[in-house]
């Protein structure tokens, strides 16, 4: 569970209905316009499904649960890793990985110490390895492209919305009793487009962005350390090298970390 997702989220919509509830003379029932709603949430969902095949909407629904369920890679540990099959391979050879496989949790770690061990050249591991960085990259992409559109069609929407309510009151203007409130369900419209916008869509696809960041870091510094280790370098030399990717204090073997 990332915390940070769920109390930033919790905290918006919480400030959001504390300011209703203080200000003098409002209600929560002035503030609920499901017509609004329909048009802000759906014409946003309308618009981004004109923009990617419709695979590629249906996914945002799993990608929007990482923002609140992802394990992000502790870089410190997957550097520790490398270091420790570093040292295997300096001192029995790279074969005696094979039998280490097991203890690596990292899928994309196995893959390249499985292509070495297997005796992969090591210009073809490299390419295969940055191949798979690549693709994934592109997945993440898409799958925050999504939510950067719904997030830029929902105020768009909010203000066809506002749009269409002053439509509708100035059809109405022979009842003057009628415009104050069809004023405030028409800028209704707007407000939920700014929410849905500032609170959902753009943060979520601001966190996707930075997970994406992280994960594809720690995927660069196990390509680094696994050619190092095919390369045969020293194991302190490649603790170092994948060190300079992480702040001092969370270095591993750093005493500021522990």
């Amino acid at each position: 569970m990332d915390i940070a997702s769920v109390v930033g989220l919790l905290l918006a919509i919480g400030l959001i209905i504390g300011a209703i509830a203080i200000a003098e003379g409002s209600s929560f029932a002035a503030f609920i316009d499901y017509p609004s709603l329909m048009v802000v949430v759906g014409g946003a969902m309308a618009a981004a499904l004109l923009c990617f095949p419709l695979r590629n909407f249906l996914g945002v629904f799993m990608v929007v649960k990482k923002v609140f369920l992802n394990k992000q890679d502790n870089i410190p540990e997957l550097i520790e890793t490398l270091v420790s099959l570093a040292e295997t391979a300096r001192r029995d050879g790279l074969l005696a990985l094979e039998g280490r496989l097991g203890e690596v949790e990292d899928p994309f770690v196995v893959l390249g110490v499985g292509m070495a061990v297997d005796g992969t050249r090591p210009e073809v591991i490299e390419d295969i390895m940055r191949t798979e960085i690549d693709a994934v990259a592109t997945r993440h992409r898409d799958g925050k492209a999504v939510l950067d559109q719904m997030g830029r069609f929902a105020p768009a929407f909010g203000m066809i919305g506002t749009l269409m309510g002053l439509i509708i009151m100035l059809g109405n203007m022979d009842d003057p009793s009628s415009i104050g409130g069809g004023m405030a369900v028409a800028l209704i419209t707007t407000l939920y487009g700014a929410i849905f916008s500032n609170v959902f869509f753009l943060p979520m696809a601001e966190k996707l962005g930075f997970i994406s960041k992280q994960e594809l870091l720690a995927k660069e510094i196990a390509v680094r350390g696994i050619m190092a280790i095919q390369s045969g370098e020293n194991p302190r030399v490649i603790e170092q090298k994948l060190n300079t990717f992480v702040p001092p204090k969370y270095r591993a073997g750093s005493q500021e970390a522990a």
